[in-house]
């Protein structure tokens, strides 16, 4: 058990965050898989495997969708999720054998699909940092998404990758007010941070893009237009978005903290966002969950469209190398044939 830790830059701004985050505690299980790629058959979804070296998320964004998933531990999405992680430290060395199966075919894995890989934890286990030396010594391409500028402490091996083209990170940003981003991800980077993180990984030469993501309406929507703007400067190659998505239980736990925060515009928030999900909280059906409809879909889709043009972003498709895969040797010697 230990002190909770923020991402290491709230502090940063003691005006901003007013101590607001909670000091908790965190307990860290020891989880040993047999396996560690998870495949996804989901046709809707950009990637076809992803490794997943934790479980919960210390960065607490009221927002995850990967909430619920705290309940196949018998554990509550709310403050559990938060707070009683997992860790595979296993994870390289299950992903070596898997690697090194005959019947491997490499694609893409990414990283970053349910629980953030740099979320404050990766600080004591370095989880994240040994399945990218071990992508690096197999060349093998990643993809990460991170809301936490910690990414680059791994910028040595990310600019090595990015050399091989084996790698693009996408960073989320959700608003540019510190106070309003300490509320809804207490423990996850502030905003300055990640773009200051997005500049110095292009910088180094890696395929670098920002989601804006996830946007809630009346709340972060606002700043949609400079997040682009300034992600386009200091050298994001693609920017997305992706609106709200209240699965199971988080939208009753989003729904209180919209009455904790900001009780004079809660009815307001929730009937825009089922305006755009069919009159639902949320709208599971492939396709359709990850795309909003409806005339403030539209809106947000044009918006974004334009500031995209504004920024100079070409929305770019990395096209990471699979060619030159090497499978590891069972004692992690590379394969000579």
């Amino acid at each position: 058990m230990s002190e909770r830790e923020a991402d290491g830059d709230w502090l940063d701004d003691q005006e901003a965050v007013d101590g607001e985050i909670p000091r908790l505690r965190t307990t860290v299980t020891i989880q040993h898989p047999r396996t560690i790629i998870t495949r996804n058959s989901s046709p809707d979804i950009g990637f076809t495997q992803s490794v997943n070296s934790y479980s919960g998320c210390e960065h607490g964004c009221v927002y995850c969708y990967a909430r619920p998933t705290h309940a196949w531990h018998d554990l509550s999405p709310g403050l559990d999720f938060e707070t009683r992680l997992f860790a595979k430290p296993d994870a390289a060395r299950l992903l070596r054998k898997e690697l090194a199966a005959r019947n491997y075919r490499p694609q893409p894995i990414a990283l970053g699909t349910n629980t953030d890989p740099y979320q404050p934890i990766e600080r004591r286990y370095r989880l994240t940092r040994q399945i990218l030396e071990l992508c690096l010594e197999t060349r093998h391409p990643v993809t990460i998404t991170t809301k936490s500028a910690r990414v680059c402490d791994d910028l040595d091996l990310l600019a090595e990758l990015a050399r091989e083209n084996l790698v693009a990170v996408a960073i989320s940003v959700t608003s540019l007010d510190a106070r309003l981003s300490s509320r809804l991800e207490p423990r996850a980077s502030t905003p300055g941070k990640r773009l200051e993180a997005i500049g110095r990984l292009a910088q180094a030469g890696i395929f670098v893009g920002v989601n804006v993501s996830p946007i809630i309406p009346a709340i972060t929507d606002m700043f949609l237009e400079e997040i682009v703007e300034q992600a386009g400067a200091m050298g994001a190659r693609t920017a997305s978005w992706i609106v709200i998505r209240l699965p199971h239980e988080v939208a009753p736990l989003f729904r209180e903290w919209l009455q904790a925060h900001f009780p004079d515009r809660a009815d307001k928030v929730m009937g825009i966002i089922r305006a755009m999900r069919d009159g639902k909280d949320n709208d599971p059906a492939f396709f359709s969950r990850m795309k909003a409809r409806g005339v403030w879909a539209d809106l947000i889709r044009t918006r974004m469209r334009l500031a995209r043009r504004r920024a100079g972003i070409a929305q770019e498709k990395p096209l990471l190398d699979i060619s030159r895969f090497r499978p590891p040797g069972p004692e992690g010697q590379l394969a000579l044939f």
